[in-house]
Formats: C-alpha cells, sequence, structure tokens
C-alpha cells in the first residue's frame, strides 16, 4: 500500500490576494515609490513647462544671447576684420587721389580761373622777356639798352623783395574782428589767394609781405614777421582790380570764410594804392655775384 506524500506544498500567489505574505511582495511593500524621472537641463534653461509657454520671439532672443563662440569662429573673425581694414586703407588711397571728383562746382570753376590767369601771366611775362631781347637785337646802342633793362629789372625786384615802395592799381581789404576770432591762418590764406590772383605788392598794417613772410598768432592779436598787428587788419594790395576783387569773394573763400568767423570784411578797388612800408635789404652771407 503505497502512502501519500504528506509534505505541505507552497501555495500559488492567487491574483489580486492582498493577504499574500510571500518575501517578493512584502520587498515591494518595503520599497518607496517610484520618483518619475526629470530631463536634465543646462544652467539658466527655463523649465520645460516654462519654456514651451515662451513665444518665438523669446526663444529666438535665448539663442542669439549669450553669443557662444568657437575658437575657429574667432579666428575667421579676425581675419575677415583684417581684410575689410585693409581694404577701407585701400579705398581711402584711391580717394585721395582722385579730390577733384568729389570737388564743388563752385572749386572747380574756381581752380580752372585761378589757372587761366597763371597761364595769362606767365604769357605775359614771356612776351615781355622777347620784347626785351628783340630790343637789345635791335638796338644801336645795345650797352645802353642793357642798362636800361637792368635798372628796370633791378626796380621789379626791388618791389617784390619790399625794398622799394611801389603804386599802382589795386584793392584795400579791411577786415574788423570785434569777436577775435580771426586767426594767422585765415590772414594766410587771404594773402596766398591774393598771390595766386596776380598781386605784386602786399602791405598789412605797416608790415609789407614778402615772398618769406611769416604770420603767427600772438596773444590778442597776431604778429607778421615777429611785428604784433591788432585788428582791424588792413591790406593795400596792388594788382590788377578785376582779379584781385573776385578772388576774394568766390564761394567759400575768404570773405565766407572770415564772414563765418562773424568778421566784418570790407573789399574795396582804387586807382591807386600806395604801398611805401619797406624791408632792408639783406646781404647774403656766402652768396656773392659770378661777376666780381
Amino acid at each position: 500500500m503505497n502512502e501519500r506524500d504528506e509534505t505541505p506544498r507552497p501555495k500559488k500567489p492567487t491574483p489580486g490576494g492582498g493577504d499574500d505574505d510571500t518575501p517578493t511582495t512584502q520587498l515591494r511593500r518595503e520599497l518607496p515609490q517610484e520618483v518619475p524621472a526629470t530631463a536634465a537641463r543646462e544652467p539658466g534653461e527655463a523649465p520645460r513647462d516654462e519654456k514651451n509657454k515662451l513665444t518665438g520671439r523669446q526663444r529666438l532672443a535665448q539663442g542669439l544671447w549669450p553669443p557662444r563662440f568657437t575658437r575657429a569662429q574667432l579666428i575667421v573673425a579676425l581675419l575677415l576684420f583684417g581684410l575689410g581694414f585693409g581694404l577701407a586703407i585701400q579705398v581711402a588711397s584711391n580717394n585721395d587721389d582722385s579730390a577733384l571728383r568729389g570737388a564743388r562746382q563752385e572749386d572747380l570753376v574756381r581752380i580752372l580761373d585761378e589757372l587761366d590767369d597763371r597761364t595769362q601771366r606767365l604769357e605775359e611775362e614771356k612776351q615781355g622777356l622777347e620784347d626785351q631781347r628783340t630790343e637789345l637785337e635791335n638796338s644801336s646802342d645795345q650797352a645802353e639798352e642793357a642798362r636800361k633793362q637792368t635798372v628796370e629789372k633791378e626796380r621789379q625786384l626791388g618791389i617784390l623783395a619790399g625794398t622799394v615802395a611801389a603804386q599802382g592799381p589795386g584793392i584795400t581789404l579791411t577786415i574788423n574782428d570785434t569777436k577775435g576770432t580771426v586767426e594767422a591762418d585765415m590772414l594766410l590764406d587771404a594773402i596766398q589767394e591774393l598771390r595766386a590772383a596776380g598781386a605784386e605788392a602786399i602791405q598789412v598794417n605797416g608790415v609789407r609781405v614778402v615772398a618769406s613772410t611769416f604770420l603767427t598768432d600772438s596773444g590778442e592779436g597776431i604778429s607778421v614777421d615777429g611785428n604784433k598787428i591788432t585788428q582791424p587788419f588792413r591790406f593795400k594790395v596792388i594788382g590788377n582790380p578785376q582779379d584781385l576783387e573776385p578772388a576774394l569773394n568766390i564761394p567759400g573763400g575768404v570773405v565766407q570764410t572770415l564772414e563765418k568767423e562773424q568778421a566784418t570784411v570790407t573789399v574795396r578797388r582804387a586807382g591807386k594804392i600806395v604801398v611805401d612800408a619797406l624791408r632792408a635789404a639783406k646781404r647774403p652771407d656766402y652768396a656773392r655775384s659770378s661777376s666780381q
């Protein structure tokens, strides 16, 4: 007779059983509830819920700022900057070579007029020299004719050097500077403009202007060759009045520049101007005449 195995067998867990005290069930009860994992966020990044609420413009701003540059991008930026700087210098150099292209119409007309006047004066000087040569060749007494021409040349050179007085038609230029804004370079511009227009003799407040004349600012006044002059500044100029006056009154010229500085400028033509301020003849230290 076979005996039955009386060893008790473990019960199978019943689905949904609440009173099952198996080790697995006990372990599950002791473990805490699972916490949902959250995605890692970069520093400064808004939470996902807040990020979803941002507008498109705000997202674009967050993507652009703060900027993030790599080393390669910085090197490319430096190379592009150097290339642009070199191109800018090249363009500026080309513009300096063609400065007349950007000049105003009034300035171009003035430059052309000055060139025409200089050409005319050179032609007259050339014609005068040719006439002197003709007189020397046709004169019966060439020695006497040469002496006369030498005396005349000496007188002309004396006028230019300021060692002899001169008179003739010309203009007077008076500048009243009550505001004290006129400076030495403005008077120098006036002298250069007059010379370019054909002035043969110039005197400023009793000081003869020659080729070596210099002007400097001196306290409340201006010095001409070391001689201090004060306003009003009076110019006596010998030359063709029809050339001298328009040269000062051209648009953007001497008169308009001085009037912008609140100075009062008066230009008058005269049939006779006397320039009697003299400069002492300076004997050269080393140069001697080759005829001695």
